[in-house]
């Protein structure tokens, strides 16, 4: 029996890559790198050899059940969990961790969000087995640290320790040589200013945080138990209802009784036992239209492009816009252009921050594109 299965975060609706991504129809199921596959089915496709398909599973909100089904229809209902309610990632992972544990007691579990792009899958893959051998003997959580490339205001940092204790890593060779080492964490830091990420960046001791993890089942239930028992209560009062038609209605009550709080702050910052694979698998979390510029394709005038558009003197620019629309764009530097389904944004793409604001807006206006 494969005991290695792949819980897939895909309830988020990605409000900074407005316009494109609704609460009706957020970026994971979009094809936003134009390769005819969605950020979900690239998501998924990603574990081939790494775990069947009979163990992934997606949890995500009621609203796009069926659009996971349509996406990844070899999934069977009890593959895609349904959440009521937005409660962060903690009471997510717990969820279906708790349900995964019903089935197999002896389960290693990786925990991937849905919008991330992996450049290089093979490294990735390799990424995985090292952290998926590490935590088959031993209680420890595993999370993978980006090596950062830039001192980026927009994510999390680790600190780890850089040394290695034998009796719980692993290491193995990737593409070009470079090793996978398990290291000790010491500190988690959640989006330092710009002068601090700089001194991290210098000191060689911190990575970027990829939000993706590695555990066996054991280990992460003890964790919450630990360090967020309320949440441990309510998910294992649901042991009886698992892979049945009992289990809805005790999701609905589980979900209203459960606290908004993400597993980094509720568990993975207070856990003693966590470790981090040092990774470079080109990586970004595609959480804005300036990340998903940085992973495209450019022309010679630094643009990326996507769509029927003729542009003149314009350059530094990400333009993404309906195929049956010409689009012409003149004397533009530095900028966003996105349209899609009736709405068209045009913002500095530094400025990409106010996007949030955007939405905010429409939303009190009545504007129902959001």
């Amino acid at each position: 029996m494969n005991h290695t299965y792949v819980i897939i975060m895909a309830g988020g609706v990605g409000t900074r890559f407005w316009p494109f991504s609704r609460t009706s129809y957020p970026k994971q199921f979009h094809d936003v790198l134009g390769t005819g596959r969605t950020l979900l089915q690239q998501t998924a496709d990603r574990f081939d050899g790494i775990c069947p398909p009979e163990n992934i599973y997606i949890v995500t909100s009621s609203l796009y059940k069926d659009l996971c089904q349509q996406q990844l229809p070899q999934l069977t209902d009890d593959q895609v969990l349904c959440e009521p309610i937005a409660r962060n990632t903690a009471p997510c992972i717990a969820y279906a961790c708790y349900k995964i544990a019903q089935k197999d007691p002896d389960a290693i579990v990786v925990v991937a969000p849905a919008d991330h792009i992996i450049l290089k899958e093979e490294a990735f893959k390799q990424t995985i087995r090292t952290a998926i051998d590490a935590t088959k003997s031993e209680e420890i959580l595993v999370t993978l640290g980006i090596q950062p490339s830039r001192p980026d205001t927009g994510y999390g940092y680790i600190q780890f320790i850089p040394t290695v204790d034998t009796a719980a890593v692993d290491t193995a060779t990737v593409d070009g040589g470079s090793t996978n080492v398990i290291n000790k964490v010491k500190t988690f830091t959640e989006k330092p200013h710009l002068e601090l990420a700089q001194q991290f960046l210098e000191s060689g001791e911190f990575v970027w945080n990829a939000g993706i993890f590695v555990w066996n089942v054991q280990a992460i239930i003890h964790a919450f138990t630990q360090y967020l028992p309320e949440v441990a209560e309510i998910f294992e009062e649901g042991n009886e209802a698992y892979y049945t038609d009992r289990e809805k209605a005790f999701v609905d009550k589980a979900y209203s009784l459960t606290q908004s709080i993400s597993i980094d702050n509720g568990v993975m910052e207070k856990a003693k036992n966590v470790y981090v694979v040092l990774s470079d698998f080109g990586w970004s979390d595609l959480g804005t239209w300036k990340s998903l510029y940085e992973v495209s394709e450019k022309n010679a005038d630094f643009n990326v492009i996507d769509g029927h558009i003729m542009l003149y003197d314009t350059k530094n620019c990400i333009i993404k816009t309906p195929k049956d629309r010409l689009v012409v764009v003149n004397g533009l530097d530095g900028y966003i252009v996105a349209e899609y389904d009736n709405v068209l944004m045009i913002c500095r793409k530094e400025e990409e921050q106010k996007v949030k604001n955007f939405v905010s807006d429409a939303k009190e206006r009545g504007i129902e594109f959001v």
